[in-house]
């Protein structure tokens, strides 16, 4: 899947405009003026999430600290991995106290944790991505959730300054294929984002069909009623039907598409 993830800023070569980004892009805008704000930004796998985010970031101009993980040891507790967040903003802004930090924090227009945070192996073989953490810690993770609760009680009035955007994901594999809570589970979905809406903003990445069509032809070469087909399989998700159309010429051709 990495030829289509995108993982950074310099990935995003080509990009297409939908309604999703727009609404994103709306969102994106009030942070210049804003603080205290926390954006989810939601979505199933392989719609595109960091796509949208990295797009959305450069055409708002906003000015953001993009947080990378710090895990060395995928073994390591929830403990350890909450402090190696904050030890990576004492020695990135080099400051001894986490008062030092908000302050460095606040300078920003926001603070992103999206793919550098939680896939960051993909681009730095030194750490673990906090997603493969998470997925070897399993339940044992949640103690890392409720420490940053506590953290955010606990300093309150320093996060009333720092705008937060987290591209957000509750992945689990059933029966060979991948979900995620906050998309892909129909009505239980859509109550837990309702739920989600009351206490933050909620961006959710989704696309029409036509949408999904023109997002895939500007990475493969294929017509539309081959990604119609590939639509009904694996919904509207870009990457997935981009890999399988790419892989369906590997097995036809020999040779990948350009």
């Amino acid at each position: 899947m990495g030829k289509y993830k995108i993982n950074s800023a310099n990935d995003n070569r080509v990009f297409v405009v939908t309604k999703s980004f727009i609404t994103l892009c709306n969102m994106f805008k009030t942070l210049k003026n804003s603080h205290g704000k926390i954006i989810h930004v939601v979505g199933a796998p392989g719609t595109g999430k960091s796509a949208n985010i990295y797009a959305a970031i450069e055409k708002q101009e906003l000015n953001v600290y993009n947080v990378k993980s710090q895990i060395k040891d995928v073994n390591v507790n929830s403990k350890k991995v909450f402090n190696s967040v904050y030890n990576g903003f004492k020695r990135d802004f080099n400051v001894k106290s986490k008062k030092e930090v908000y302050n460095c924090l606040a300078g920003y227009d926001a603070v992103l944790f999206a793919d550098m945070f939680h896939d960051s192996h993909l681009v730095d073989d030194d750490t673990v991505g906090f997603s493969v953490w998470a997925g070897h810690a399993g339940l044992r993770a949640t103690k890392f959730y409720l420490l940053c609760v506590v953290e955010y009680l606990k300093e309150r009035r320093e996060y009333k300054r720092i705008n937060i955007i987290l591209q957000t994901a509750w992945k689990f594999h059933f029966r060979g294929r991948k979900y995620d809570l906050f998309s892909d589970m129909g009505i239980l979905s859509k109550i837990v984002l309702a739920v989600m809406g009351t206490i933050f903003d909620v961006v959710v990445i989704s696309y029409k069909p036509e949408e999904t069509i023109k997002i895939v032809k500007i990475h493969v070469d294929a017509d539309d009623k081959l990604i119609k087909q590939y639509i009904h399989e694996y919904g509207s998700k870009p990457r997935f039907i981009c890999q399988a159309i790419e892989n369906e010429d590997v097995v036809k051709y020999g040779t990948k598409s350009d």
